[in-house]
């Protein structure tokens, strides 16, 4: 059975109004979420970007929810740094927290002022940070030189048990790799339900076993043309197609593109409806994946009325 989850966007709402959504998420029986760590937004239509580390912990002492976060290890944040906060997060609240890593974009890494790598070596950077990090959730006093230099780190304060460190792949090639060392893999639910398919595939070729976690961009509201609006004006900038997305600096480079997405091509990314049954049967054709958790992001700024929707009439499905 798969389970669902709540998407916490930090970069469409405060961190107070976000607080207020996961607890209502709680109550109306959602059990995880995810947060995401952005320090700019994807469009100044969405105009926020809270710092996720500072709210998780508010987030895991007033609710029940379990948490996790997509991080780029290496660039604004050095590996050792976040192994320190995701073991007191895990320390204060075990098995609650979990964190995924991935290769980055230049929207939140760029504010280093570093040149952007390819995404080999991105790869590369990624794999030496998770090294990093699982030899101090061990306990291990760390020296490395490498593409990050560490000097005689140690964490003190840890869990009794580390947090898995889940890979974010966006390719079939990168969920392979991912297999071969991540303790598994969260990917996004696109319009190619085969090539979600195949992403899932290849990583459980490589690690059977190992848990896989869709996030899935729906878009709910009281009626359909409102729900596609609410999706044009907040997520057309995320629906600008290839692999550029991952070359632009600022907000506004964004928006520049969105101004030439339409509405039509928002409606082929984003799962627009005000039939909740529309939005069961989309998460069925996830659940068929054989993923075990899907996290449901409501790309508008509707989300009370969503929570209260789908935890009362969606979430009961996936029980």
């Amino acid at each position: 059975m798969t389970d669902l989850g709540y998407h916490a966007s930090h970069e469409q709402f405060a961190p107070s109004a976000l607080l207020e959504y996961v607890q209502l998420a709680d109550e109306h029986g959602f059990d995880h979420a995810l947060a995401s760590d952005h320090f700019h937004p994807w469009s100044e239509q969405q105009g926020e970007s809270g710092f996720v580390w500072s709210w998780l912990g508010s987030a895991l002492e007033a609710t029940e929810l379990t948490f996790g976060t997509v991080n780029a290890p290496g660039y604004r944040y050095h590996p050792a740094i976040i192994a320190q906060g995701a073991a007191t997060l895990r320390e204060l609240y075990p098995e609650r927290f979990w964190l995924a890593v991935g290769s980055g974009q230049l929207l939140n890494e760029g504010i280093m002022g570093t040149d952007w790598p390819v995404k080999r070596e991105r790869n590369a950077r990624l794999e030496e940070c998770a090294e990093i990090m699982r030899r101090l959730f061990e306990g291990e006093e760390v020296t490395h030189h490498g593409r990050v230099d560490v000097e005689q780190a140690q964490l003190y304060s840890r869990p009794e048990t580390a947090p898995p460190l889940i890979g974010a792949a966006l390719s079939e090639e990168t969920a392979a790799w991912l297999g071969e060392w991540a303790d598994g893999m969260i990917t996004i639910a696109t319009p190619d339900h085969e090539a979600d398919a195949a992403r899932v595939e290849a990583f459980r070729e490589a690690a059977p076993e190992k848990p896989v976690y869709l996030k899935a961009q729906h878009s709910y509201a009281e009626s359909d043309a409102d729900a596609l609006e609410g999706a044009h004006e907040q997520w057309g900038a995320n629906c600008i197609p290839g692999p550029v997305t991952q070359e632009l600096r600022t907000p506004e480079q964004y928006d520049e593109l969105a101004d030439q997405i339409t509405a039509g091509e928002v409606e082929e990314n984003v799962r627009v409806s005000a039939d909740l049954d529309d939005h069961v049967d989309w998460l069925e054709t996830d659940g068929d994946l054989d993923v075990d958790r899907v996290f449901v992001h409501n790309v508008n700024t509707n989300q009370t009325s969503f929570i209260k929707a789908f935890g009362d009439d969606v979430l009961p499905s996936f029980q």
